[in-house]
């Protein structure tokens, strides 16, 4: 089970990096991209940081990898951490699966 402590920093993460996306980050592809969760390792080395697209997940994925080193850095300034964790961007797929249960339920009726 994670600590408070690390509850408290994905939640942070999550702010900032929607924020960082938003405000500063100038990518097109970019511009229709959601942070809907953050997992920190115990150790807060690693983040997974969990994303949908509105468009063109592989074009804004590619976007984020490119992104990487600059959304990093800018999260470290704002959370005025030493060691910022590093950043894994995966598409969260859980939308698409609460759609696809949604459609089978209702073609049970």
């Amino acid at each position: 089970m994670a600590s408070l402590k690390v509850d408290k920093m994905n939640h942070y993460i999550m702010k900032e990096l929607s924020l960082i996306l938003r405000d500063e980050v100038k990518d097109p592809a970019l511009r229709m991209c959601t942070v809907t969760s953050v997992s920190c390792t115990n150790d807060m080395s690693v983040a997974k940081v969990y994303v949908t697209f509105m468009k063109n997940q592989g074009k804004g994925l590619q976007a984020l990898d490119r992104c990487k080193g600059f959304i990093r850095s800018q999260l470290a300034r704002r959370l005025k951490i030493r060691k910022c964790p590093e950043l894994i961007f995966k598409v969260d797929e859980s939308l698409e699966y609460g759609n696809r249960i949604e459609e089978l339920i209702k073609n049970l009726h």
